[in-house]
This record gives C-alpha cells, sequence and structure tokens, in this order.
C-alpha cells in the first residue's frame, strides 16, 4: 500500500521492539526517512542492524534517549534536525502496562505510571513541535490503550493515565490544528509483545506452546477474534493517521482490539 510518506521524515520513541519496531520497519518500506530511540542500548543496536540488513541504503538515525528525561530528548531533536533538517511525522510509543489495583498501587508506582504516560508524551512532543510547524503535513500519533475508555481494575494506574493520555491527545489537536499538526491516537488491545511472551513464560502449562497459550488467553478475555493482535497491525493504522491519507482527521483514535470494545 502507498501511503503516500517517500522521503518524510519520522521520529518513533520506543522503536527498538513491539509495535514500535513494527511501525518503523513499514515506514522505511515505505521510503521514509526514519529516526528512532530506546532506552536499551544494546536493544537499539540489535534493532538498528536488523532494519540496515532488511533495508540496505534506508536513511536510518538510531539514537539511545530516555524519553523521560527532557534534556535527552532536546539532543535527540537536535540530531534528527542536523541529520534530516526537519521533521513531518512524530510517534509517541513508549509506555507499558502496570497491574495493580486501587488497594495495592502505591503513591510512588501511581507517580511513575503518570509520569511516564504523560511526560512520554509531552516531552518528545515538546522537542520536536517547532520542527513539525516547519512541515507542510505535520502530525503527531500516541500509542494509547483502551483502557482508556474501559478500564481494567487489575490496571487501575494505567487505565487512569491511559484516560488522561486520551484528553490530552484532543487538547493537543485543538491548539496545534492551526499550525498545521494533526493529532490522533490508537487504542489497544491486547497485542502481542515481550511483557505478554514473558508472561507465558511465566504461566504456561509443561510443553504448551505460544499459540496455545495465547488462544487460550484470547477466549478467556473474550476476544471476538479469538487472538491477540500482532505488531504490524497497529502498525498499520499507526502510519495512516500518520499519512496523507488521513489529511482530515485529528483529535481521533482507531480501536485496535479485535473486537474487545465494549464502549461503542
Amino acid at each position: 500500500m502507498d501511503y503516500r510518506i517517500q522521503d518524510k521524515v519520522a521520529v518513533v520513541t520506543g522503536g527498538s521492539s513491539g509495535i514500535g519496531l513494527a511501525t518503523v520497519e513499514l515506514m522505511l518500506g515505505e521510503g521514509a526517512r526514519v529516526a528512532m530511540c530506546g532506552r536499551d542500548r544494546d536493544r537499539l543496536a540489535r534493532a538498528e542492524e536488523g532494519l540496515l540488513t532488511a533495508f540496505p541504503g534506508a536513511e536510518l538515525l538510531a539514537v539511545p534517549c530516555d524519553v523521560l528525561d527532557p534534556d535527552a530528548v532536546s539532543t535527540f531533536a537536535e540530531v534528527v534536525n542536523t541529520r534530516f533538517g526537519g521533521v513531518d511525522i512524530l510517534v509517541n510509543n513508549a509506555g507499558q502496562g502496570r497491574v495493580s489495583t486501587f488497594a495495592d498501587t502505591t503513591d510512588e508506582a501511581w507517580r511513575q505510571e503518570l509520569e511516564l504516560k504523560f511526560f512520554g508524551v509531552i516531552h518528545p512532543t515538546r522537542a520536536f513541535r517547532p520542527l513539525l510547524e516547519r512541515s507542510e503535513q505535520a502530525s503527531v500519533v500516541c500509542v494509547n490503550s483502551l483502557l482508556a475508555l474501559q478500564p481494567e481494575p487489575h490496571m487501575v494506574a494505567t487505565s487512569a493515565a491511559r484516560a488522561g493520555l486520551l484528553n490530552l491527545v484532543h487538547s493537543m489537536a485543538i491548539e496545534f490544528a492551526p499550525a498545521g499538526i494533526r493529532v490522533n491516537s490508537i487504542l489497544l488491545g491486547m497485542v502481542e509483545s515481550g511483557q505478554w511472551r514473558r508472561r507465558y513464560q511465566a504461566q504456561a502449562g509443561e510443553g504448551e506452546s505460544w499459540q496455545t497459550w495465547s488462544a487460550n488467553l484470547a477466549r478467556e478475555k473474550h476476544i471476538p477474534l479469538g487472538r491477540l493482535g500482532r505488531p504490524s497491525e497497529p502498525a498499520h493504522a499507526i502510519v495512516f493517521l500518520a499519512s496523507p491519507l488521513a489529511a482530515y482527521t485529528t483529535g481521533s483514535h482507531i480501536d485496535i482490539s479485535g473486537g474487545l470494545a465494549r464502549h461503542v
């Protein structure tokens, strides 16, 4: 599919694994120039090596960066600007879920969760906004969760933070529109990830395959499509929202949950 992002400059946070990596792969395959970051230097280096092997000659920049460190994010933006001369797309993807109830979530855990979900978006958006304002087709896409609209009591802190992020996306979309910057999000259901793979290793019965375990999990969670999502599936939604194909869409979201959503 032609997403019309050839030669566009895209920045992907949390780009060294999972949905972030799948998004980088898709963008490079579409001819975009991509800068990605991640906290784990070794994992980032492995991802970069694999991407350059899969896409010889691709314009790819991989920079170690913690999105919760505003100075590091500002430096990342400067490096991207020096390398590519601007930015057209920002994908805010850093973050994962926290399993906890109201009764067992400490004050520190609340602070950590709220900080990651909010400042993991605020810092990159603030740093890259001046570059996005120079683009004729600027867009920001935030990777959010279905928990924003459909909270789970065993993920109370993450659910609350995700709801706040949904509100933030709407607010930024309205504020940034006069500058020509679109802001949208995707709402994830249960998608294959390192986190789920670790749970499989810890919980699976002897000889139970990932396919069997994850299919049973999908049935237990009443996912109508009967399986977990694949990272490439939300990646396509991200790239669509970031692309000129969604030029009249802002302040919106796409549900990627296999039918798990009950809020409509």
